[in-house]
């Protein structure tokens, strides 16, 4: 009998959490890297690059045209396995207001690290905090943006898989720009690799930034995608590779060019 009626408490406890979830149309966790490979002047171009997509009204339209007109949003800077810093915890975003707020902490919250890049370790760390965040979404969306294949961690491929076996959706955007530490860590189908190694999941898609100046548009183009569900059009999943592809590039490239690392 008491574990009976423990049980019932137990369960109407849980009731009572789930119950004071907001109900949102997208769970959206921005990852996005401040490895050792990103210099301060990149670094400070990806946070007002998010900051003016995010305030942008095209993404704010987008929001607001969705079926509950509002989503749940986290924006975490990553490095290393265990390199996950919170600037933006989770939150609800529905109005200009709330995306001004948000901008002016991503544009004025600087971190940086002299880590490494775990893309795996990211996505673990993505899937378990959406536990208990207070939003339910008909969507769970993974953002990635990073300039480097994994090189840290579990291969990326096994966090990929088992993030998708629970359902979330998981989307790139990979900085392919060009400079003295992209030759080292960097690798010249970046794209191909986020595609064929890392991102999955209903619509998923990749969209590749060339030039640093076209860093913005292409987060605000990112985010009209995931908030609306719409079409990506760009560079869709490819559930099976025509040929095989090394998703462990990243790690075999860090232990070729690891006594750079260790280099001030």
């Amino acid at each position: 009998m008491h574990r009976l009626i423990l049980y019932l408490i137990m369960s109407l406890l849980a009731s009572a959490a789930a119950a004071q979830d907001v109900e949102v149309d997208v769970e959206l966790f921005l990852a996005v890297d401040v490895s050792r490979s990103m210099t301060e002047e990149e670094l400070d171009i990806q946070r007002l690059g998010y900051a003016e997509a995010l305030t942008s009204p095209d993404v704010l339209q987008a929001i607001q045209s969705g079926l509950l007109g509002r989503i749940a949003i986290t924006y975490v800077e990553w490095a290393g396995t265990n390199a996950h810093r919170v600037v933006i915890p989770w939150q609800l975003l529905s109005s200009a207001e709330d995306a001004d707020d948000i901008a002016v902490t991503i544009a004025t919250n600087h971190g940086s690290s002299l880590e490494r890049t775990s893309i795996s370790g990211v996505l673990e760390y993505a899937v378990a905090n959406f536990q208990g965040n207070g939003f339910v979404g008909l969507r769970r969306v993974i953002d990635v943006s990073g300039d480097g294949p994994n090189n840290q961690g579990a291969p990326v491929i096994e966090a990929r898989d088992a993030a998708l076996a629970q359902g979330f959706i998981i989307n790139g955007l990979p900085l392919m720009t060009e400079d003295a530490l992209s030759h080292i860590w960097g690798i010249p189908d970046l794209d191909t690799y986020y595609i064929r190694c890392v991102i999955g999941g209903p619509g998923s898609f990749v969209i590749p930034v060339l030039d640093w100046q076209a860093f913005a548009p292409a987060v605000k183009r990112k985010l009209i995608l995931e908030i609306s569900q719409a079409p990506p059009q760009i560079m869709p999943v490819q559930y099976t590779a025509p040929k095989p592809y090394d998703c462990l590039i990243g790690e075999k490239n860090y232990e070729k060019n690891r006594r750079y690392f260790d280099e001030p």
